[in-house]
């Protein structure tokens, strides 16, 4: 049985470390970028400066985020197994599986810690500028970034636990850019006349996330309206949640059957 105590003592040290790491000097990166944004689009983009900015906050949330989390999720584990500190953490009368949860949750809290700070700024930005923003569906694209980030962060771990700090960082970028561009490809592949090709596309589109699944950010710029419905929404999420369980399940027992 998991215990909850022991995983939330894990999570705990995991976001003290990673807040330690200034992480969250980030934020103040962001806000200069947006107020230069917002400084300089009106003269370059008279009439569009508006969408523009919004799809500008809302891409540099969704990146700034994604470089944190895979650059601190591959460490999470490796970096243990590296320095051999895991011997001193699977010592103690916690299992992996709770350290593997425990690991995924506190970033899981830094990362929304560092979400809901990027997006006060944005709205700040936008309230001083006086610039008119769908709020609600905005904050529906944001939530459903995070959803993103939760899955995200569990596939870092997944390659942590069996592959270099280098190579899973890698992994992890390449699978964000194919989970956004599954679809593209094989839509692509079905036109292609290669048998071979189609075979191997078919095979990343069923295992690997469709990440596009998540992505609100474009509908977000034009309103609650032109989002999807409540229950093409709840799909999507609980999608994103059950990919998320069983990354972390396999993460699980790979790092169980490590021997160290």
């Amino acid at each position: 049985m998991l215990n909850l105590p022991r995983i939330t003592v894990v999570a705990r040290n995991v976001f003290l470390e990673v807040i330690r790491d200034r992480i969250l000097y980030l934020a103040g990166l962001f806000a200069v970028v947006m107020v230069l944004a917002a400084v300089l689009l009106p003269e370059v983009a008279a009439g569009t400066d508006n969408k523009i900015l919004l799809d500008l906050g809302l891409a540099a949330i969704n990146l700034f985020t994604l470089v944190v989390v895979v650059f601190v999720g591959t460490g999470l584990v490796n970096k243990e197994i590296e320095k051999k500190t895991v011997l001193v953490l699977i010592a103690k009368p916690v299992s992996r599986f709770e350290i593997i949860l425990g690991k995924h949750l506190g970033l899981a809290a830094v990362t929304g810690l560092l979400m809901l700070v990027q997006t006060g700024i944005f709205i700040i930005i936008l309230t001083v500028r006086q610039l008119e923003f769908p709020a609600g569906s905005m904050l529906v694209a944001i939530f459903f970034m995070y959803l993103e980030m939760l899955l995200i962060i569990a596939i870092t771990i997944v390659f942590g636990v069996f592959t270099s700090s280098l190579l899973a960082t890698l992994l992890s970028f390449g699978t964000y850019l194919v989970g956004h561009l599954s679809t593209d490809l094989l839509k692509l592949s079905q036109v292609s006349k290669s048998e071979g090709l189609q075979r191997v596309v078919e095979a990343m589109y069923l295992v690997l996330p469709d990440l596009e699944r998540l992505n609100l950010k474009n509908e977000a710029v034009y309103g609650a309206a032109v989002l999807p419905g409540a229950g093409t929404l709840a799909m999507n999420a609980l999608y994103g949640l059950i990919y998320t369980a069983l990354l972390l399940v396999i993460a699980g027992n790979v790092f169980t059957r490590r021997q160290f």
